[in-house]
């Protein structure tokens, strides 16, 4: 099919007619190409002129009709459309057809040029049929509709039928209210009523619907209360909602009016609709299953119900509903059951609601326990044969895998074996003298096989296992290792072998330990050691684990080879009761074990930061008292006693569910003496006599008349005074068994506490911040950790409202990250699941307000959630060399490991639809081949971390990137180079910059660094190329100059010799006002112009000495000291200030002495309103400025000494001001000059005012617009594109004010001038020079005598009298030079 060039929009209605007919029509639909006009479009008859027409017949048939219609302007598409919804069907044949009836005409396809592209979509209820689809290419990236699926975009129009088409036929199932009395023969369906019911509503419902596309039948099928309400079933392919709208008008207009239908209550449910699956098919308890739900109708309102519970379904924490439009082409719902139960299973059903239009589906589920049979007992020789034991499921499924598990006072470890296509497992184990040392004989294992499904369900059967000795030599030998450790008061165990007569070179490797003798017993929070000492310099592996057979982290030992032996140290700086018991050192070689095991006693002890204090500080009347109290969250056999100063005193103890608090009642005249500050602590002391202090309780005992705030639980406190609180004794409600942590803060208003601040942390995120706390000092870390993941992923995404809302909870988390990452040694892809999980919640859109509060109270944080992700990733290790991948909204993560031989080239990809964000990172074979095999490569990609991580100091505008992290397992010892794509924002304007983001910069907080890596725009992408791997984005730098660019270096330059000439001549200008002061100030007018002038100068100087302090507090990135930047800010905002209010003075004071001439204020009057004005004024502003922004730390900028922009705009409180002192002082001017130049009669000032009128209007005239322009250019910067010409003549000018004061508010002025000249004796040079200018009759154009010149010269405040008047001698020498 071919288009005209002109043609912007084309699209096809269906016309669905009914005709009495002779002929036999094809078949096929018969497609009408039909260009229309905008002027055709104007009357009904353009859409009714191709109607298809047919001769009579008796039978009426039905035919549809596709026709098409092309537009040159796009706009009258919805015109069109509204016209066609307007029309009331069936539309009568008019009487040049009179048989055909026009049953419906609706738009079916839409075609719009994209680029250079045709794209033709289907309208509502209309989708692409297969045929179309397969051969052709969709608009969503060319292959990505699933197969098998209609589709709604084309590209193009295919040169043939079939177009859109209606979805395939469904059986609505109907209802509708009528609003009259229910009887109960409406039950009867052989009852006259009944019938007469059902006949009188088909024959409406038939003749509303029949109008319907592909409308085939309609039934009623039942009646029930409600009024009365009618069930009934439409079959017809699937309607759009308009068009059942209008079939139920005309049903309403068909039925008798004293049925009194009900138009609202109509509603329709589809039955065959939705696609219902159920992943897994067989679901054991214990499973996470997800129910499916996915239909063609575009819609989100899905609801999900459990038919058994009589109740729908909500998110919680064991529920989780996730509903998503897909391709705009299916409507997918996701129901997920977490840890399913028996009590879960039943019928569910999905429905999802369109306009009127209920889709639903049913499904009903059965949930099996797993039932693991195995022999329960078993006895076992140690006699280094192979043992197996077995375990096998009831059901034979794929088990995800089966895990075997031990618990004994030894250990034997073994071998697990499971076959792909059987139900059981098979654990084999070897018992010989090595793993059964001496004393073990006897000994009962209980070992665990444990099948855990591909969905999380677990199952697992316990077999106890008693281990026996064999032979009595190995006896013997165990009672010689125990002789000579009671003899040498150490402990020595000798060494066997699997066959101890296999060779003499194996007896050779058999080694003698000794571990310390001393015994160990210490309390809970100090520290032991125990050393290990082998004879035996040869081993292949040595290790400590506990009597259980758990491993102790290698953080905790250390190992050293020496020639004639070897020795390993474990070291615990804080014991928890969790050491307690015996530990194993093992050295092994080849098959040989060398154990000796030493036993630990650990009393337990409270360590001082789990000793919870009330208060933290408390002010106590001289007279009063005060409750004290120290908690712990342990029921232990403590001494407790309250130390004041040197005083103790005993605790009364008070036992609250998990929760033990000691109380004191502190009772100040027990103090020597007040008032004074007493710091209080609890001392705790355990059965071996070892003590631990908590905090110090700060108590002020303070005089009682000063105290106005009082509360039992809060405490005393004067006006104005603050103190905190730990949350879990604060007024906030709070779980005893699960404290709440952090702090609370209140203040003494009044005669009230006020709450000023909640640094309170919720209880479950407390909770688990100690267990990871706890968790640092066990030796149980790698065995708990996956558990913690898995507990801090469930619950951060239970406490999402709490984490979006309050700072201290995801700081929390965030240094909950940091501590497990520190002790992950190897991490699983389940693991790391529950890492991703966690930092896609808290990355989270909502959540990223919370960021900005968080960054401006710390400002690390960011850069530590993303050292915490980069560790777990170094850490991470892919089960059989697979490739892993996890995508979440805010997170995406892919690997690859290294295997041998020559490697794959490394490239992934990362979308975010969401943020239309995208990305690619890849790694070439060459590089690749320098990695070890089984190196992990792993990827992960953050669309969002980029707006919290710490802002770049150099650079304001930031490119809304990806963040892509790169890291590998093992150390790079070559050299290594990384290839990356981002999307290029172009919004932004400017050059991108590939940067990294540098954990060292500013004193290890964190900042984005470009070293190392190089920058390649192409179009829409930016290429990045880095030689080391570590977390990448780009950055956008607009306008500010590069720092080691030529306009950079000359600009510092400008500056740096402006400051200095500016500094020296503001000096010189106040030198000079000193030295002339008492000349030029005889009039009240000349007094106060100098008055001005000085202060100007003044101001201006200490402003321009501030800012080089403030230039010296910071380095090219960052601030030095916040403190003294906050100084300078204050100091050179309210100079800067003063300068122009000074102006500001200036002009009005020349505005009141010309125009309110016969009133005449005192001198001192004028100084107070001038000094009120000139300091008072920018004071108020400064102080204003820096009390409303600095509490929040927004006062400054991140990386300069000056007003803050970005998020608080405080720069406006100098603009503005600035902007209007400019404008109103150039007003002041124009104002003054007009009148001095045509004075009106009676305003004739004195000549000496008159003079200085004149000088003061010429320093407003030329102060100002310098002053003016320079904030002028200064706002020429800000905007984006700015020509480098406007900041070099900013900096010009703002560099050089000083100068300018100097010449024309100083050294200008004629007086001045003549003062000086008095004062160095030079008068009668003066008046020599003076005399010859003036003579001659004919001057110049520019002399002073010429009325060209008098004008110039009046208005920079230079008069001279005419020539040849008598008495004129002075003036003449007063005049100044005679040309200019």
């Amino acid at each position: 099919m071919k288009y005209l060039k002109r043609t912007t929009l084309c699209f096809l209605i269906i016309v669905i007619y009914s005709s009495q007919v002779t002929k036999t029509l094809n078949s096929e639909s018969i497609v009408h190409p039909l260009n229309l006009r905008e002027h055709e479009l104007a009357g009904e008859e353009a859409l009714r002129q191709k109607r298809a027409v047919a001769t009579s017949h008796p039978a009426a048939k039905e035919y549809t009709v596709d026709i098409e219609i092309s537009l040159e302007n796009a706009s009258f598409l919805e015109p069109i459309k509204a016209y066609l919804n307007s029309l009331s069907f069936p539309i009568q044949g008019n009487d040049t057809d009179p048989a055909t009836n026009i049953l419906s005409i609706e738009v079916t396809t839409v075609c719009r040029p994209t680029g250079n592209e045709l794209w033709c979509s289907c309208e509502t209820g209309y989708r692409w049929p297969q045929e179309q689809c397969l051969p052709s290419l969709t608009c969503q990236d060319h292959d990505n509709s699933p197969v098998g699926h209609h589709c709604n975009c084309l590209k193009g129009l295919p040169p043939a039928g079939p177009f859109c088409q209606l979805q395939g036929a469904v059986t609505l199932r109907m209802s509708v209210r009528l609003n009259v009395g229910f009887q109960e023969e409406l039950r009867n369906t052989s009852s006259a009523l009944y019938r007469s019911y059902k006949t009188d509503l088909e024959t409406a419902f038939r003749k509303g619907y029949s109008i319907l596309p592909g409308f085939i039948s309609v039934t009623v099928t039942g009646f029930r209360p409600g009024s009365v309400v009618v069930t009934y079933a439409v079959k017809t392919t699937t309607p759009s909602p308009p068009s059942l709208r209008k079939a139920n008008d005309l049903v309403a207009q068909s039925l008798n009016q004293t049925y009194k239908l009900d138009y609202n209550s109509f509603q329709a449910v589809a039955s065959n609709e939705t696609k219902f699956s159920v992943i897994p098919e067989i679901i054991f308890e214990g499973d996470t299953v997800t129910l499916v739900c996915e239909t063609e109708v575009l819609s989100s309102n899905v609801s999900w119900h459990h038919v058994g519970k009589r109740s729908d379904i909500q998110n919680s924490s064991r529920f989780w509903i996730d509903t998503a439009v897909l391709n705009n082409m299916t409507s997918v719902s996701r129901l997920t059951i977490y840890n399913i139960t028996r009590g879960d299973a039943g019928e569910y059903i999905c429905k999802l609601t369109l306009d009127i239009f209920e889709y639903e589906s049913r499904k009903k589920i059965n949930v099996t326990p797993i039932q693991i049979f195995s022999s329960e007992e078993m006895k076992v020789t140690c006699d280094n044969n192979p043992v197996s034991l077995n375990c096998c499921s009831e059901i034979n499924v794929n088990w995800s895998r089966v895990e075997w598990k031990q618990e004994g006072e030894i250990s034997i470890p073994g071998n697990s074996e499971t076959e792909s296509d059987s139900s059981c497992s098979r654990y084999t184990l070897k018992a010989d003298g090595t793993q059964c040392p001496s004393g073990s004989a006897g000994k009962t294992v209980v070992y665990t096989c444990e099948f855990i499904s591909a969905h999380g369900a677990r199952g697992s059967k316990d077999i106890e296992v008693t281990f026996t000795s064999v032979g009595d030599k190995s006896s013997h030998k165990g009672e010689v290792h125990e002789l000579l450790r009671h003899v040498m008061e150490m402990s020595t165990v000798q060494s066997t072998t699997g066959d101890s007569l296999e060779t003499s070179k194996a007896q050779e490797q058999q080694a003698n330990l000794t571990i310390t003798p001393d015994p160990i017993s210490v309390s809970e929070g100090q520290n032991f050691s125990i050393k290990c000492i082998s004879d035996v310099s040869n081993y292949d592996e040595v290790y400590w684990k506990t009597s259980a057979g758990n491993k102790i982290h290698q953080r905790f030992y250390t190992t050293r080879r020496y020639l004639d032996g070897a020795e390993s140290v474990l070291t615990v700086r804080t014991s928890t009761r969790e050491w307690n018991g015996t530990y194993h050192c093992v050295f092994k070689y080849k098959n040989s074990y060398s154990i000796t095991t030493k036993d630990v006693t650990v009393h337990p002890l409270p360590l001082e930061p789990n000793i919870m204090v009330d208060p933290l500080e408390a002010a106590i009347p001289c007279e009063g008292s005060h409750p004290l109290k120290c908690c712990v969250q342990e029921d232990e056999d403590y001494t407790v006693t309250f130390q004041v100063d040197s005083l103790s005193f005993p605790a009364v103890k008070e036992v609250n569910g998990k929760q033990v608090c000691y109380k004191f009642n502190f009772v100040a005249n027990s103090a020597s003496w007040c008032p004074k500050n007493v710091d209080v602590s609890c001392r705790f002391t355990n059965a071996a006599d070892n003590s631990v202090y908590s905090s110090p309780m700060k108590l002020h005992l303070v005089l009682g008349e000063n105290i106005t705030c009082q509360d039992p639980s809060i405490g005393s406190g004067e006006p104005g005074k603050v103190i905190q609180k730990l949350c879990q004794f604060s007024h906030l409600p709070s779980s005893p068994g699960s404290p709440m942590g952090g702090t609370v803060t209140y203040k003494c208003v009044g005669s009230q506490w006020q709450l000023k601040r909640n640094d309170c942390i919720s209880a479950p995120i407390n909770n688990l911040l100690r267990q990871a706390k706890a968790l640092i000092k066990s030796p149980y870390q790698d065995k708990k950790l996956p558990t913690y993941l898995k507990n801090l992923s469930d619950s951060t995404e239970k406490v999402v409202h709490e984490v979006s809302s309050s700072p201290e909870n995801l700081g929390a988390i965030i240094n909950i990250l940091d501590l497990f990452s520190t002790i992950s040694g190897q991490v699983n892809s389940e693991m790391m699941k529950h890492v991703l999980s966690t930092v896609n919640v808290i990355l989270d859109k909502p959540v990223l307000k919370t960021w900005k509060v968080l960054q401006q109270q710390q400002t690390n944080h960011s850069s530590q959630l993303l050292d915490s992700v980069e560790r777990f990733s170094r850490a991470l290790q892919s089960e059989d060399s697979t490739v892993l991948s996890f995508s979440q909204t805010n997170v995406q993560m892919r690997t690859m490991v290294i295997k041998s031989g020559t490697p794959k080239p490394y490239k992934q990809i990362f979308i975010f639809p969401d943020s239309d964000l995208w990305g690619n990172v890849a790694i070439d074979e060459y590089h690749l081949g320098h990695l070890q095999p089984g190196a992990s490569i792993v990827t992960m990609a953050f669309p969002t971390l980029k707006t919290v991580l710490a802002e770049n100091a150099q650079r304001k505008n930031f490119a809304n990137s990806l963040v892509m992290t790169t890291t590998v397992s093992h150390k790079i010892t070559m050299p290594f180079r990384i290839s990356m794509t981002f999307k290029n924002n172009k919004s932004l304007g400017g050059k991108p910059q590939c940067v990294f983001w540098n954990f060292t910069l500013a004193n290890h907080t964190g900042g984005w660094d470009s070293s190392g890596c190089y920058t390649k725009v192409d179009g829409d992408s930016v290429l990045c190329s880095c030689d080391h791997i570590t977390s990448f984005s780009i950055l956008m730098s607009p306008d500010s100059p590069d720092p080691d660019s030529l306009l950079k270096i000359l600009l510092d330059i400008i500056s740096y010799i402006g400051l200095c000439f500016s500094i020296l001549s503001l000096a010189a200008c106040l030198v000079v006002e000193a030295v002339v002061w008492k000349s030029v100030t005889k009039n009240r007018t000349s007094y106060m112009r100098h008055i001005c002038i000085v202060n100007i100068a003044a101001s201006l100087l200490v402003a321009d000495i501030w800012f080089i302090v403030a230039s010296t507090i910071r380095d090219h990135h960052y601030v030095l000291n916040e403190t003294a930047c906050v100084a300078a800010t204050f100091f050179i905002h309210f100079f800067y200030l003063s300068v122009f209010f000074w102006m500001l003075t200036l002009g009005l004071m020349l505005f009141y002495r010309l125009v309110f001439i016969l009133h005449d204020a005192s001198k001192s009057f004028q100084k107070a309103i001038a000094f009120s004005l000139g300091y008072g004024c920018p004071l108020i502003i400064s102080v204003i400025t820096v009390g409303v922004t600095q509490p929040q730390e927004v006062y400054t900028r991140k990386n300069a000494c000056w007003l803050n922009w970005e998020d608080t705009k405080a720069l406006l409180a100098f603009v503005i001001p600035a902007l209007i002192i400019v404008v109103v002082n150039m007003t002041i001017t124009v104002v003054v000059i007009t009148k001095i130049l045509r004075p009106s009669i009676g305003d004739k000032p004195n000549k000496q005012e008159k003079s200085s009128l004149f000088q003061i209007s010429k320093s407003i005239g030329v102060l100002t617009p310098l002053l003016g322009l320079t904030w002028g250019f200064g706002l020429a910067t800000v905007f984006q594109g700015s020509n480098a010409v406007f900041h070099i003549v900013f900096t010009l000018l703002n560099a050089f004010q000083g100068l300018f004061i100097l010449l024309f508010g100083c050294l200008w002025d004629q007086k001045v001038q003549e003062a000086l000249l008095k004062k160095f004796s030079l008068s009668r040079w003066s008046s020599q020079h003076s005399k010859s200018t003036s003579l001659g009759s004919s001057a110049p154009v520019f002399s002073m005598s010429s009325p060209i010149s008098r004008r110039f010269n009046n208005l920079f405040g230079k008069t001279a009298a005419p020539q040849g008047s008598p008495g004129n001698d002075g003036n003449l020498v007063s005049s100044g030079s005679s040309a200019i």
